[in-house]
């Protein structure tokens, strides 16, 4: 891993439209079903995501991991947008799962790519071994995983782990999440200062997602500092102005804005591509 530096190559924005907490409730337009997953991929590619993050949801609407369904989705997905999106699926336990379920699911499904939460994949040490051992087979079979990292303390065990040689990768991509799933949580972009002091342990591939309706500034500012932007109605449902977005195109396109009044590229899906394989 080597320390933070300056925006080189574009910026991906990456959507992440639904999660696996809210509903329909929330919003009438967060996509729950395959085929509504589709038609926001569509509109997000359009927008300017070069990745969508999914969840699946069981027969009444919960939290679900299972293979064939993501297999269902990544289909209906690729049928709207190709290769035009990288499609990476969540591992989220969600207090529901454990590591070996987790694991299992994400094997089976042979995604492109997969977000892994440290805590939850590493909650000891004694899980250390398996999760390296998880990782070297996702290398093996060419599936990229993101690494989620709630704190700077998490920051610092993967960067241990990667010196003992438990990390495969040597760009190993990682998303810093700014706040948690709490009521009335909004993030900040002061909140990114702590992982911006990691120094020679930061990773070279970053992502942040922040909640909130100053979603956009945060990832903004990430975006100007280096990183890559995550966005969508999995942490937000609001535009920069405080208004309710309509959709998560809305709040890919205000990101998008935000990039190239700053003076910077937009990533497509070939170029987050690139990105990782470096």
């Amino acid at each position: 891993m080597q320390a933070v530096s300056g925006r080189s190559g574009p910026v991906a924005i990456a959507v992440a439209p639904s999660g696996g907490r809210r509903t329909k409730a929330d919003h009438p337009a967060l996509p729950i079903t395959s085929d509504e997953l589709a038609r926001v991929a569509a509109v997000s590619l359009e927008a300017g995501a070069a990745m969508i993050h999914v969840h699946v949801r069981d027969r009444n609407g919960r939290h679900l991991l299972d293979a064939q369904a993501y297999r269902a989705a990544a289909t209906a997905i690729r049928a709207q947008v190709g290769e035009r999106l990288v499609v990476q699926i969540t591992s989220e336990a969600l207090g529901i799962y454990r590591p070996e379920q987790q694991m299992r699911v994400v094997l089976e499904a042979r995604p492109e790519a997969v977000s892994l939460a440290l805590r939850e994949f590493v909650p000891d040490q004694t899980h250390e071994a398996g999760f390296a051992s998880f990782l070297e087979t996702l290398r093996r079979r060419k599936v990229v995983p993101q690494i989620i990292l709630y704190s700077t303390e998490e920051a610092s065990y993967l960067a241990t782990l990667a010196r003992r040689g438990m990390i495969p990768f040597d760009n190993q991509p990682v998303l810093y999440v700014l706040g948690r799933h709490t009521v009335g949580q909004t993030s900040a972009p002061a909140d990114l200062l702590p992982f911006l002091a990691l120094g020679p342990v930061a990773p070279s591939h970053w992502m942040v997602c922040a909640f909130g309706s100053q979603e956009t500034a945060c990832v903004t500012t990430a975006a100007l500092l280096g990183g890559h932007c995550r966005v969508g109605f999995e942490n937000n449902l609001f535009l920069p102005g405080g208004a309710l977005a309509s959709g998560n195109g809305d709040l890919i396109a205000a990101t998008r804005r935000a990039l190239e009044a700053c003076g910077l590229a937009v990533a497509d899906a070939d170029a987050l591509r690139s990105q990782w394989a470096a």
